[in-house]
């Protein structure tokens, strides 16, 4: 019996390791580039028997240009299908970079957040999970631990 792709697509998210393969110089911090999403799928798309699909469309919204990305993912057997958009929306200037330049890097982002969308890549880290709110967390206090020889007399 023949998977669907709504299989094949947890298949996929279950097995993916997508290692943070890039630094951040400035910034010194690991990341992930939708290059190495797509690196690390590939052999997953062979073994549930999918294809990955990129695109851009540039979209006109509130008189802002942004780049939407498609990832689509769909089933070789079925030709059946899923998929997840992002946006990215162009810097009217980016010092150092031409026009050409500045759609790249949004195509870049936009596809690399409708891979995360799709393939469930966390990225981000609840900032909540490190804010203590100005306030120094307190130590929890741990009860003494009784074991079989807390009972030895």
């Amino acid at each position: 019996m023949s998977e669907n792709i709504a299989q094949k697509l947890l298949g996929i998210q279950a097995n993916l390791k997508a290692p943070k393969g890039q630094t951040n110089k400035f910034g010194g911090y690991q990341y992930r580039s939708a290059e190495d999403i797509v690196e690390s799928v590939k052999p997953l798309l062979v073994k549930f028997e999918a294809t990955l699909m990129l695109s851009d469309e540039v979209v006109e919204v509130g008189g802002r240009v942004y780049v939407k990305a498609i990832a689509k993912l769909g089933d070789t057997e079925t030709e059946d299908f899923i998929e997840t958009t992002a946006f990215a929306r162009e810097a009217e200037t980016k010092k150092g970079m031409d026009d050409a330049q500045i759609t790249g890097s949004a195509s870049s982002y936009s596809r690399k957040y409708a891979l995360n969308g799709l393939l469930c890549i966390d990225d981000t880290k609840d900032p909540d999970a490190t804010n203590d709110h100005g306030k120094k967390s307190k130590p929890v206090a741990r009860k003494p631990r009784i074991t079989e020889e807390s009972f030895n007399l």
